[in-house]
């Protein structure tokens, strides 16, 4: 078998706080740099998911969950958080980096041979920041129901967060989760839906409709929000309200609509001819273009 690559030794970037709305725009901005440049690099990868989360990603781990790289496998006094559409595997990786889980420098190591970072998140290797394998989808809200329940037995007082993709839940095991912690009153529990109207076959609205998309969380005992997933300060203000309805006996779903490939013009949403950028990776040129639509920031690339 071969010996897994030595990760980078880690350069002199420390992850920065953020305090207003436009420093986590401009982390987000970056956040999407290092996506397309992650994905050109390996000419492989999920584009357009990954650009639509950067938001949401930039939000929970530079001001919403209580974190901290140093004491991750610890697992003490953190909230958890399962990417169960482990596809968008770019947009985790730059916020992990980013956020001080693991050096910069290795992000340019994205789906290649025995890297750390491959196209779906694994634990063989033992990145930080990640605690389950995820991609197989649907399975991801029942690990975190999984976490939950541990989390009272241990009487831990800590949330778990899920992040799903809405095409996601045309899965059957999705609405199984859902049912079991409704049943159970699993109340530390915050699911969060990538509301993007794509998946890999083309609007999820054609491929196998999931409206009344609200009310079917409603209808298995959840309580619903939802917001822009795509403006930080909504999102962030719509998951405060989420943490006051937490520990009432019923989880909470938040649908944060986003928009496939948001940040770069020619990525986003549907294509004239039908397809999207779900997992294309662009050429060079257009990896180029996208750039400089993406304007460099005070946080440097990779």
């Amino acid at each position: 078998m071969t010996a897994l690559a030595t990760p980078p030794a880690s350069s002199s970037y420390s992850a920065p706080t953020l305090d207003t709305a436009a420093d986590l725009d401009e982390m987000a901005r970056q956040i999407r740099r290092d996506i397309v440049r992650m994905v050109t690099l390996a000419q492989s990868g999920h584009t357009g998911g990954s650009l639509g989360m950067a938001d949401v990603f930039t939000a929970l781990y530079f001001k919403l969950l209580k974190h901290s790289p140093d004491v991750f496998w610890s697992g003490r006094d953190q909230d958890f958080l399962f990417l169960s559409n482990g596809h968008i595997s770019p947009v985790w990786y730059s916020t992990l980096a980013r956020a001080g889980y693991f050096p910069l420098e290795e992000l340019a190591t994205f789906r290649k041979l025995n890297s750390r970072l491959q196209g779906h998140p694994a634990t063989d290797t033992h990145l930080p920041g990640i605690r389950i394998a995820s991609g197989s989808l649907g399975q991801g809200l029942s690990a975190a129901i999984g976490a939950a329940l541990a989390f009272r037995l241990d009487k831990n007082p800590n949330l778990v967060y899920c992040l799903m993709g809405d095409g996601e839940c045309q899965e059957g095991q999705i609405w199984e989760a859902a049912m079991f912690a409704a049943h159970h009153k699993v109340d530390t529990l915050i699911g969060i839906v990538d509301f993007n109207n794509q998946q890999i076959d083309g609007e999820v609205s054609k491929v196998m409709r999931i409206e009344p998309f609200g009310e079917k969380w409603t209808a298995f005992g959840w309580r619903v929000l939802e917001c822009d997933g795509n403006n930080i300060s909504e999102f962030i203000e719509t998951v405060h309200l989420a943490h006051s309805m937490s520990r009432q006996e019923q989880p909470v779903v938040i649908l944060a609509k986003t928009v496939m490939g948001k940040g770069v013009s020619f990525f986003e949403g549907t294509m004239p001819d039908g397809t999207n950028w779900h997992g294309k990776a662009p050429s060079k040129d257009l990896a180029e273009k996208a750039l400089l639509e993406l304007a460099p920031t005070r946080f440097g690339d990779f």
